[in-house]
């Protein structure tokens, strides 16, 4: 789905037919004012699909913004002026504020955790952990947080995760397989021992990701590859853990957090009278 779709959908899901209350008030000839107010200090992300709850029920609804995408903002500032017919403006309220705290609220997470990596060569990544047709969304909140993204879906590139060696038999084989049907596509090998690691690098992938290690154990495998391919840290990355991690070395650390967990930011929609 395109970001108008997923605008489409949600406001379907919340007026599937008509709202009881709203159309009910015989306010349809009243026009509205109202301003978005951060409620705590956040980094804003969604604008795009803020702006497209409200017009899809009225193109000419106005927003006048006074922040861009991947500002920071401080609680108590007013993000944005919203001006038109009242009845479009209460029908599309909830689900535009839905968008934007969520949005925000990975945003304000990822920046969170960027900022403990300054000094240091690594990345905060997130993964597929996504809210399922918001993906599109959800990393570029990412990115407005000051974190980048891996993989936006499986036909991008090739990550082999313990199933597939699995099913295989062993990290050799999965490479040579790959190999053969995708020569050009760079490898990542997901490892959990130095075992793994040694058979992943005689295998020459570009890239390991260590899964659930202890901080030794990351220090170990980053002074095992010696540069030799690119490592990515994965599992229980917390903000209080992530500064280690990254000092040892690593280029990625990836985060199911950002995406999955991040709470919405708190944000209000106050309308004049």
């Amino acid at each position: 789905m395109n970001i108008r779709e997923i605008v489409q959908w949600a406001l379907k899901e919340d007026i599937p037919r008509d709202d009881v209350t709203t159309d009910s008030l015989g306010i349809e000839s009243k026009t509205g004012r109202a301003t978005l107010v951060a409620k705590q200090n956040l980094v804003l992300s969604g604008r795009e699909v803020f702006e497209l709850s409200f017009r899809e029920l009225d193109p000419g609804i106005k927003i006048r913004w006074n922040y861009d995408d991947a500002d920071n903002i401080s609680s108590g500032q007013a993000i944005c002026v919203v001006e038109g017919p009242l009845v479009p403006l209460l029908k599309a309220e909830r689900t535009a504020l839905n968008f934007l705290g969520h949005l925000s609220g990975i945003a304000t997470l990822t920046a969170g955790f960027a900022a403990k990596m300054k000094g240091t060569k690594t990345k905060i990544i997130d993964t597929r952990k996504t809210t399922p047709g918001l993906r599109k969304l959800e990393k570029a909140a990412v990115r407005h947080g000051g974190g980048s993204n891996h993989r936006a879906h499986l036909s991008e590139r090739i990550l082999v995760k313990e199933n597939h060696i699995r099913a295989v038999g062993s990290i050799k084989e999965t490479v040579r397989r790959l190999r053969e049907k995708s020569e050009s596509k760079p490898i990542e090998i997901e490892v959990t021992n130095e075992k793994e690691i040694a058979e992943a690098l005689s295998s020459g992938v570009e890239q390991v990701l260590l899964d659930n290690m202890t901080l030794e154990q990351i220090e170990s495998a980053v002074k095992l590859i010696k540069g030799r391919c690119l490592i990515e840290a994965s599992g229980n990355m917390t903000l209080d853990r992530v500064e280690s991690v990254a000092k040892l070395g690593v280029d990625f650390i990836s985060v199911g957090q950002l995406t999955h967990s991040a709470p919405s930011a708190d944000v209000s929609l106050l309308f004049e009278r």
